[in-house]
């Protein structure tokens, strides 16, 4: 199994480049906000093992909200993000992708602050600039790009083939059935019309670190155990305390922001989402945050890692990053359908999950123990999300108009096909999948 990895380069920009670089980064775009795999600047297309990829700007739009607990705002530079999700090494990728871009990663990073176009040595300044989530979810954990594209290239290749043989095949019974677009599929194979490559042995060094966070999360939070109980009254009361006078911000987002969000939305089956805000003030409310990413993180990648994050089946994938010292958080994900139907989706299957993190960020809906309330307001939470929401510069998708749903079907047709001996329900149900 190939592992997925993440990478993000964070720099803040050069005061007086701010528009230019915006203008920069629209040139690499074919649709608003959506890349072009051929630009010039990034050639998307020759990078195999890149599912999906953005710059963003990251601004701090709602930061006179913290203002409604006495204090005044930290400074935050207009800072540029670049961040994608890939098969592999994360290194290995970003040193590939200086061998196949290093101009125009170079007319594009000039745009920041402590880099020089002509003499920074890009790599290294890559690596100083790349920051690590504190949680991460992939849909499908070991599904590489290669892999998705052979699966779409087999299930079209066999419903093209059962169309053109349906009268033929409807005199057969599923099991013959499946027996003869075995052999169709072998053939196509010999010839060179498809390729079923053989998933690559999981990396050592992956799999004993996960194996390592498997157990030695549970452990730690074992041997805390104790510790925990003993505060547990005291945390619940000034959380208690906190929640019932934690200013609210459900203000509307201005027209002209909104419609720059949905200028960019829908262009594809799947849409790309920025939330970025700040974390509410205080040591208990940074614990709280922390603790909630930490355990998110755990979930996503020993639990919900085969096409589901809880309930929701429509994410590829998802991040959340704490910065500015802990003193803001970024989220980032990739998602089928609607902005309007995500929303919902979180609000009707995992308000819980949501006031978990996002609770402990200023101006979001007031919860009631962590968990209740807070995205179970649903006007107050939609219009926070808005206003805290970002639009990317240039998003890129390895394999538009392909949904999870849809992956995860080719997926299943290509395990039954290349199984040894399907059960009869299991051939019906594979074959209504063609």
């Amino acid at each position: 199994m190939t592992p997925q990895c993440t990478f993000m380069i964070t720099a803040p920009i050069r005061g007086d480049r701010l528009t230019q670089l915006k203008s920069l980064l629209a040139g690499m775009n074919q649709a608003p906000g959506f890349a072009d795999p051929h630009n010039t600047l990034l050639p998307y297309w020759q990078c195999a093992n890149l599912h999906v990829a953005r710059f963003m700007i990251l601004q701090a739009n709602t930061n006179e909200d913290i203002k409604a607990y006495g204090l005044q705002p930290d400074p935050w530079r207009p800072t540029l993000c670049f961040m994608g999700d890939i098969d592999g090494d994360a290194d290995l990728f970003l040193a590939e992708l200086v061998i196949r871009a290093e101009p125009g990663l170079r007319e594009i990073f000039a745009h920041c602050t402590g880099f020089d176009e002509s003499t920074t040595d890009l790599l290294a300044w890559l690596h100083r600039h790349s920051t690590k989530p504190n949680a991460n979810y992939v849909n499908w954990r070991g599904r590489t790009v290669i892999q998705i594209g052979e699966d779409l290239a087999l299930r079209e290749a066999l419903a093209k083939e059962v169309r053109r043989k349906e009268k033929a095949y409807d005199k057969l019974n599923k099991r013959q059935v499946w027996w003869q677009l075995r052999e169709f599929t072998r053939l196509e194979c010999e010839h060179g019309r498809l390729r079923l490559s053989h998933p690559a042995p999981t990396p050592a060094p992956w799999f004993i670190g996960n194996l390592l966070h498997l157990f030695g999360v549970p452990i730690a939070l074992l041997c805390l155990t104790p510790l925990f109980l003993l505060a547990l009254p005291f945390y619940l009361y000034h959380l208690r305390r906190l929640e019932t006078s934690d200013p609210e911000n459900s203000q509307r987002a201005d027209q002209e922001h909104l419609q720059a969000l949905a200028t960019q939305e829908d262009i594809d089956v799947t849409n790309h989402f920025n939330v970025f805000g700040q974390v509410k003030p205080g040591r208990l409310r940074l614990f709280t945050i922390r603790m909630g990413l930490l355990l998110l993180d755990y979930t996503a990648r020993h639990i919900y890692r085969r096409g589901y994050l809880t309930r929701i089946k429509t994410i590829h994938f998802a991040r959340w990053v704490l910065l500015d010292n802990n003193r803001r958080v970024y989220f980032a994900s990739n998602y089928d359908g609607s902005a309007e139907s995500y929303m919902d989706d979180f609000i009707n299957k995992v308000a819980w999950g949501l006031n978990l993190v996002f609770s402990n960020g200023v101006g979001y809906p007031r919860s009631r123990w962590l968990i209740k309330g807070g995205a179970e307001h649903e006007e107050k939470y939609k219009r926070t999300l808005r206003r805290n929401q970002l639009p990317s510069e240039s998003w890129y998708k390895a394999y538009p108009g392909l949904t999870a749903v849809d992956m995860e079907r080719n997926s299943r047709i290509r395990n039954v096909l290349e199984q040894d001996n399907p059960g009869d329900e299991q051939l019906g149900e594979w074959l209504s999948l063609l």
